[in-house]
């Protein structure tokens, strides 16, 4: 059984012959498309670090490795949403070289990358505290600016998937360490149907949908399992609790992608703890059936972990899930 099977039927729940994993060597591939947009590189200058997304947004950060916040959104007045130039995502031929890595990696789970959903988009162009004020005050503008943005993932989904991969992700932290950013009213009210749509859209093209969230969201993830999400990735397990997790895959069979707690186990840096988390998610999440991917976090350095720790991690994942 090859990487790619493996990861299918772990989200099938098909009892796969080991555990999935995104850890050296990894069962998953990510590729991207070659639109054309008004993303730069990080340049430092005055010893800060700068850089423009695709949307047009400026971004900063102080060190080399993190990834930094928006210091400047492309939206200084919500009367621009109309007028606002927007990178074009329906050209297929802006997806050939997925096809390209579909070809290349034939045996591995091929997942596109989205970026963020509305959210995480529009959040960035207007920066984080004015986005929120404007979901209060500017209900109607806002609406608009999503719906734009709407169109333009809703291509993304499907020209991916024409191309070839099994999935697409995306990346919309929603969550602080208690609670959601947002009330779940105003988030189910604007926000639970825009999911449904992309879930749909993903589904009827044959393709599964991966979210990654940080922080608290426990009050909406079963909401959006409902809405179709097949895959939640979280960096912090423990944040929710094993068993709740548990519940949320045999409730919706929902697939779970984790490593271990990044800010809490991994942090910790004993080896017995690490060892002891790793194989307790593997008993409580992945039960041989499937429904469990054990993950690994990419940005060592900005959390300040030597890799190690993940190592001994991906050592205990291995010896408990094979």
């Amino acid at each position: 059984m090859n990487s790619r099977e493996i990861v299918t039927k772990t989200i099938d729940y098909d009892n796969p012959v080991r555990l999935a994993r995104s850890f050296a060597p990894s069962d998953i591939v990510f590729t991207r498309h070659k639109v054309k947009t008004l993303d730069t590189q990080w340049r430092r200058k005055d010893g800060v670090w700068r850089k423009y997304d695709e949307w047009g947004n400026l971004w900063g950060r102080i060190d080399s490795t993190s990834k930094g916040e928006v210091v400047k959104g492309c939206i200084s007045d919500l009367k621009e949403i109309e007028s606002l130039e927007l990178p074009d995502y329906s050209n297929s031929d802006d997806y050939k070289n997925v096809k390209t890595d579909r070809t290349a990696y034939e045996d591995f789970y091929l997942v596109g990358k989205l970026g963020g959903l509305t959210f995480s988009v529009a959040r960035k162009m207007r920066r984080m505290d004015q986005y929120l004020m404007d979901l209060v005050t500017e209900p109607d503008l806002i609406h608009a600016l999503h719906d734009r943005i709407d169109e333009l993932i809703e291509s993304m989904i499907i020209n991916y998937a024409d191309a070839g991969v099994d999935a697409v992700m995306f990346w919309e932290d929603w969550g602080t360490q208690q609670h959601l950013l947002i009330s779940p009213q105003m988030w189910r009210a604007e926000f639970l149907p825009r999911f449904q749509r992309h879930c749909k859209t993903a589904h009827n093209k044959g393709i599964k949908i991966i979210m990654h969230s940080c922080g608290q969201i426990g009050a909406i993830v079963d909401e959006l399992a409902a809405a179709g999400i097949d895959v939640f990735q979280f960096d912090q397990p423990r944040l929710h609790g094993f068993d709740r997790l548990a519940e949320y895959q045999d409730t919706r069979r929902v697939t779970i992608w984790s490593p271990v707690d990044i800010q809490d186990t991994l942090q910790s840096k004993k080896e017995e703890l690490i060892r002891a988390d790793a194989a307790e998610m593997v008993k409580k999440l992945f039960r041989g059936r499937g429904g469990f991917i054990a993950g690994f976090y990419e940005d060592e350095a900005s959390i300040g972990l030597d890799s190690r720790w993940q190592e001994i991690a991906a050592d205990q994942f291995i010896k408990s899930g094979c």
